[in-house]
């Protein structure tokens, strides 16, 4: 089984890159979904980040306003940190229930969705990793006209996570998406046929 990290700044494409995986035989593992489920309600990570940051988080519902919470850590380091403290470890004990299905399934190319992989996880634990990546400008302009950001919510997302020059370099393969989503998935395919091979499949 090849374990594949996938990762790439915000709005570099790596989302549209990890559904063409997808679809062409990859088990994905998205970590965005198992940061959700780690802060579900009633876990012990949601009672964790209550305790640290205030029950002032917490919808009517029960549930964790993330949108709130990310906006009270996006600027601030230390409170970020914080905050990886009490979600990435249970995040990686879902990771590792993931991969365990996946290979009582016989999956045989496995793609860990991280958005933040170098920041957080050694990317020698992996098989391969593939970086797909934008200029940040182009970035920028995506933020703002797809998901509605300010200028400001924009620059301090595009803060919060590390430089990509020293992630490329890091990579196996980088996957540079500055032009239509065709020349997206035609760059996506050499790479997942490289990934087919080192598998020993195709």
């Amino acid at each position: 089984m090849l374990d594949v990290g996938l990762t790439g700044n915000v709005a570099a494409g790596k989302s549209a890159v990890a559904a063409l995986f997808r679809r062409w035989g990859a088990w994905l593992i998205d970590a965005d979904i198992l940061a959700h489920d780690a802060v579900a309600p009633g876990t012990p990570a949601l009672r964790a980040i209550v305790a640290r940051f205030g029950a002032d988080l917490l919808q009517a519902d029960g549930s964790l306003d993330r949108a709130a919470l990310r906006r009270r850590v996006m600027g601030d380091p230390d409170e970020r940190a914080a905050l990886n403290a009490i979600v990435h470890p249970e995040v990686a004990r879902l990771r590792g229930y993931e991969v365990a299905r996946a290979a009582e399934a016989g999956a045989r190319i496995v793609v860990h969705d991280i958005p933040l992989l170098f920041e957080v996880l050694d990317p020698a634990a992996f098989d391969a990793v593939v970086l797909v990546d934008a200029p940040a400008a182009v970035r920028r302009e995506r933020l703002l006209r797809d998901r509605g950001l300010t200028p400001a919510e924009a620059d301090a997302l595009l803060g919060a996570q590390a430089d990509a020059g020293s992630k490329r370099q890091r990579s196996t393969f980088v996957i540079d998406n500055t032009g239509d989503l065709e020349s997206l998935e035609t760059r996506a395919l050499d790479v997942w046929r490289m990934l087919q091979a080192r598998a020993g499949l195709g």
